[in-house]
Parts: structure tokens; C-alpha cells; sequence
């Protein structure tokens, strides 16, 4: 083996280098096939569509069938986040990102008041 990949750094270039591979060249070729595609064009729409029933569904998922610590959160906290967040979703004129950040904030705030408040978490 060379000097060079047993001197600390050489693995992690490796793992650059593997990376940048398998990476740039899609990345390259959705710019050059995408510079044409319309913002508003019926692609962006579907793409955005199909983003928008992912999330529902895995929100959905976790909803209903909660894992890991999620389970110990009760369904009504559950529900309660869900609906602060379909409810950001609305009024951030459909942003997903603002109803999956809204939710996700609102179930913190509502778990942490549930399990004693914010000065439980000094103590």
C-alpha cells in the first residue's frame, strides 16, 4: 500500500473521490437537460406533487404508527403538531418546508410543556 493512503488522510480522499464520481455526473447532466424546463412547466408541477405525497404520507405514517420515541409522545401531542403544521402549510401559501418545520417545532414545544415544561429541562 502506498505512503500516501496510510498517513491518516488518505481513506477520506478516497471516499472523496468515490463520492464526487457518483455525484457530480448526475449533477452535471440535471443542469444541462434542466436549463430548458420551465419553472412553472408541467414537470416542476408533477415533481413537486410527488415531493408534497411523500411527505404526507410519511407524516400519515408517523402519525399513526409511530416508532422509536415517537411512540411515547401521545397521539393527541401527535395530532396537535399535525394540525399546527398543516395550518403553517396554509398559510405559508403551501410551503412545505414551513408545514414540515412548523409541525416538527410545534411538537417539540408541545412535548416539552407536556413533560414538565422548559424549566424542567434546567433542572
Amino acid at each position: 500500500m502506498s505512503a500516501t493512503l496510510q498517513d491518516g488522510y488518505g481513506g477520506y480522499l478516497v471516499l472523496l473521490a468515490i463520492a464526487a464520481l457518483a455525484h457530480e455526473p448526475w449533477r452535471w447532466l440535471g443542469f444541462v437537460l434542466g436549463r430548458n424546463l420551465s419553472a412553472d412547466g408541467e414537470v416542476f408541477l408533477w415533481v413537486r406533487a410527488v415531493a408534497t405525497a411523500l411527505v404526507a404520507g410519511l407524516v400519515m405514517k408517523l402519525l399513526v404508527f409511530p416508532a422509536g420515541t415517537l411512540t411515547q409522545v401521545p397521539s393527541l401531542v401527535r395530532a396537535a403538531a399535525l394540525s399546527g403544521g398543516l395550518v403553517m402549510f396554509v398559510m405559508g401559501r403551501q410551503s412545505l418546508a414551513l408545514g414540515v418545520a412548523g409541525g416538527s417545532i410545534l411538537l417539540a414545544l408541545l412535548e416539552v410543556a407536556r413533560s414538565g415544561g422548559f424549566l424542567a429541562l434546567l433542572w
